[in-house]
């Protein structure tokens, strides 16, 4: 198979996925290297198709939700799991992660989070990854992107982050 072919795969596969598809299963797949998958996925967003890499893997970016709101939180990394399940209990999308870096300004991890399970799965990988959240750079105080269907599916999350006392 070609490097033009390989690609068309690749992004049929992520394209058909309900669920993230990892590099390494990618790879795996079409028989080269993660590299090579991580290059040709790269290839891909170049020529415009909006693939998003989550912490589980590569998924076509989903429809636009109708409220997108960005959030100040401040909180230790024991306390990840309970904010997650917070904002995906009432029905939001965690987008991604913002921290101020002193010496690389904006770092945006991007995270795709909207269920439990998506939490649990990013608990368990770092974990398993002995990973540090970026907040760890920041002294826990961080930024959300978080979209929903409606305004109230945030303010009710926003509510219970505040109650739970990690809302800046």
């Amino acid at each position: 198979m070609d490097n033009h072919n390989r690609r068309d795969k690749i992004l049929d596969i992520i394209q058909n996925s309900d669920v993230p598809v990892s590099a390494t299963k990618l790879s795996k797949d079409m028989g080269v290297s993660r590299q090579i998958i991580v290059g040709d996925v790269a290839l891909l967003r170049a020529e415009g198709n909006d693939i998003l890499s989550t912490p589980r893997g590569y998924i076509s970016a989903p429809k636009e939700k109708n409220v997108t709101r960005r959030i100040a939180v401040n909180h230790n990394a024991e306390e990840t799991q309970a904010e997650l399940y917070i904002l995906v209990d009432e029905g939001c999308t965690v987008e991604d992660v913002i921290v101020e870096h002193p010496i690389y300004g904006q770092l945006i991890g991007g995270l795709r989070i909207s269920s439990r399970f998506d939490v649990d799965e990013f608990i368990r990988k770092s974990k398993e990854e002995n990973a540090v959240p970026l907040s760890a750079l920041t002294e826990g105080i961080h930024l959300h992107t978080v979209s929903a269907n409606t305004e109230e599916q945030i303010n009710r999350a926003l509510d219970k982050l505040k109650e739970l006392g990690i809302l800046l």
